[in-house]
């Protein structure tokens, strides 16, 4: 019995040992990307900040409030809901937090929605609980690029514009530190309307209809730089949750071997001292007993 238990007690070492090897290079992958990613964030944010305080310029014009893009439905009949998660799991709550933060903004909405999925994760989730779903993506999660965004805005817009939705949100995780993700909502369509930003104190001065016929090319911009920067946030948080996870299971790993290692060394201490009993009573079976030595004295 003791020997087959420490086969068995090897054979999870081993085990444990080859699934150890996969988690420490999976989390070293995560954190080789992990830099590439949080420097597409920062190179896209200086785009993404010029591109939204010359929408808000313009935007400050009374002729502009009738575009299509940002201007409010009377009545929200169907909300439209991006949501950007992963296409594979091993990433911890990454994909759980997302698909739980989208749930309860359809839930906050109490209105019909149709979702816009970002991830396979996500698509499996939603699909299996039966909410619409209006497009899916795959193939978009690990390193997201400008085709994605403007394929994944030329989408919402159509459907906005159709009179699809009627409102779009979009759920992402927010990069705050290699430490620090957030699944946040915020409203993608109708675009926000803000005041005129600092660096362009005078504003534009343009031609009667001018505003309009630029916010035709710069509205749909827009919206692909703010999808564009949530995907490239959405990437660089999905990689440092698995940089964590996987971090997680290979010290846990460590942990586990050191205990089975110390599950078999007490396993084979006992073998061995059951042996040396056998050994020691096998002895003393075979050792002559006094009355036999007595019996084989010679008489004097």
């Amino acid at each position: 019995m003791p020997a087959a238990e420490l086969r068995q007690l090897q054979r999870r070492i081993r085990s444990v040992q080859s699934t150890r090897k996969i988690t420490r290079a999976m989390e070293m992958i995560a954190t080789s990307r992990i830099v590439k990613a949080q420097q597409r964030v920062v190179a896209a944010r200086t785009y993404t900040e010029e591109i939204t305080r010359i929408i808000a310029n313009l935007t400050a014009s009374a002729e502009a409030g009738d575009h299509p893009l940002l201007r409010p439905r009377d009545e929200i009949r169907r909300m439209g809901v991006v949501v950007l998660a992963a296409d594979r799991g091993l990433a911890g709550a990454y994909n759980a937090n997302v698909v739980r933060r989208a749930e309860a903004d359809i839930r906050s909405t109490d209105r019909p929605a149709r979702l816009f999925l970002v991830g396979r994760k996500a698509e499996s989730h939603f699909r299996h609980r039966g909410y619409e779903i209006h497009r899916a993506y795959g193939g978009m999660s690990d390193s997201p690029g400008p085709d994605d965004a403007h394929r994944l805005a030329a989408d919402v817009i159509a459907a906005y514009e159709q009179g699809a939705v009627d409102a779009v949100d979009l759920v992402a995780t927010q990069f705050l530190s290699l430490g620090t993700q957030r699944a946040a909502v915020r409203r993608l369509l109708p675009v926000e309307r803000f005041g005129p930003q600092p660096g362009c104190a005078g504003g534009y001065e343009l031609e009667p209809g001018e505003p309009m016929a630029i916010l035709d090319r710069l509205l749909p911009r827009y919206v692909e730089a703010r999808l564009f920067a949530a995907l490239l946030d959405a990437s660089a948080s999905e990689y440092a949750a698995r940089q964590r996870a996987m971090k997680a299971a290979t010290d846990n790993a460590d942990d586990l071997v050191t205990s089975l290692r110390r599950s078999a060394n007490q396993v084979r201490q006992a073998e061995i001292t059951t042996e040396i009993m056998e050994i020691v009573g096998g002895a003393e079976a075979l050792r002559p007993s006094d009355a036999d030595e007595s019996e084989e004295r010679p008489w004097r």
